[in-house]
């Protein structure tokens, strides 16, 4: 019997939850995110201001060019937060497989539910509403991928200044046909450059990747030609679940002696990164957020972190986003006595093809080296060039 599989997707989310606190807001074109006069970028945007061409991710600078009415609101996390939990209390009503992927989404298995797939869809998004007022867009069908296809879908299809609040339910035995007609750049994975890439090969739609033999496939993607194949094919066998209840994964250190130091912080930075990488990879997990973690020598101690587009277990992306965090709060001359770097909205790892190039894909190669002779040989056979002195002066908590 084929399962059914949900996937929940908040409409908006950030600026819904500002609509419900301010209803002034209620039609009117306006983003959440950073200030213009720095370099402060869109995190979410309303429909309307979506006639405009906003959307998230866009500096602010650049949106506020291209529509000069647009209005700003400064993010509240908190309640951004608090809402999301809501959410997924509402959908753990329903089943306890929920497996929440970011703030605004989440997938469930209701395979043990008797009712159709479509009808539970409809009465999850009309229980959100009606309980937090607040729109969700929700794909079923039989495996994680069709579902987040099916939201996507539905969500592409809708060109109003409205939350789309669409259900599309893609049947079992119907993944390959619908898929067969879909851009490439739809499949879940898919970013630009790699569309790019693609097209150049002569793949414009889904269901081209099926008209290739493996071999041919294999000539310009590499291993992952027989996933790609599959993924065609709708195809996808992962669970819904909570990895063993892995909430995060990360590591810190405290310094024997409080650091000042800029490099030597970075130089244990990127240590902490690669453990954590390395940690992610042995699991098969990999995360979505980047978070660091700083105490200062009176001990009042900070977190910082910045959700990123992909899921990664890289240790290269790890680092960049860890030491992106680090530099914006560091003081010259102010010491730090700990830091921690960690990876939170932890999933199963599931191979992002956006980031088939060459650059990635030799780094995967030589990670994956790197794990190898250190599971046969031990933690310090080998490590990647640091770039600065060696630093030990620490101890791992």
């Amino acid at each position: 019997m084929a399962r059914k599989i949900l996937h929940v997707d908040l409409d908006a989310f950030f600026c819904a939850v500002e609509e419900k606190f301010d209803p002034s807001l209620k039609g009117k074109a306006f983003a959440t995110g950073g200030s213009a006069e720095g370099r402060g970028v869109v995190t979410s945007c309303s429909y309307a201001a979506r006639q405009h061409g906003i959307h998230s991710a866009m500096p602010m600078k650049m949106a506020l060019r291209k529509y000069p009415q647009l209005m700003t609101v400064r993010s509240h996390y908190k309640e951004y937060t608090q809402l999301s939990r809501q959410v997924m209390e509402i959908c753990g009503r329903l089943t306890a497989l929920v497996e929440q992927i970011s703030i605004d989404e989440a997938f469930l298995d209701v395979s043990d539910l008797p009712q159709e797939a479509e009808q539970i869809a409809h009465e999850l998004q009309q229980s959100i509403w009606n309980e937090l007022g607040l729109p969700c867009s929700i794909g079923s069908a039989s495996n994680k991928l069709m579902a987040k296809m099916a939201t996507n879908c539905g969500k592409a299809r809708h060109k109003a200044a409205t939350p789309p609040m669409a259900i599309v339910h893609i049947p079992p035995g119907s993944e390959k046909e619908f898929l067969a007609e879909q851009p490439i750049e739809a499949m879940w994975g898919i970013g630009p450059k790699s569309a790019k890439r693609f097209q150049q090969a002569g793949i414009q739609t889904i269901g081209d990747i099926l008209k290739h033999p493996l071999a041919w496939l294999e000539e310009y993607f590499g291993k992952f030609a027989g996933e790609l194949q599959q993924r065609a094919q709708g195809i996808d066998t992962r669970p819904v679940g909570d990895y063993e209840g892995i909430k995060s994964v990360s590591n810190e250190v405290t310094f024997f002696e409080d650091v000042g130091d800029k490099q030597a912080v970075l130089h244990t930075l990127k240590g902490l990164s690669e453990k954590v990488g390395a940690r992610l990879r042995k699991k098969g997990l990999c995360g979505k957020t980047v978070r660091i973690k700083l105490r200062w020598p009176d001990f009042e101690t900070i977190t910082r972190q910045v959700t990123l587009a992909q899921p990664t277990n890289q240790d290269s992306v790890i680092y960049q986003q860890a030491s992106t965090l680090f530099l914006r709060e560091w003081v010259p001359g102010k010491k730090i006595r700990l830091i921690g770097v960690g990876t939170a909205q932890i999933q199963e790892e599931f191979q992002q093809l956006s980031l088939f190039d060459q650059s990635y894909e030799k780094e995967r190669k030589l990670l994956q080296a790197i794990d190898q002779l250190k599971q046969r040989y031990g933690q310090n056979a080998v490590r990647k060039g640091a770039g600065s002195e060696n630093y030990r002066s620490w101890k791992e908590d």
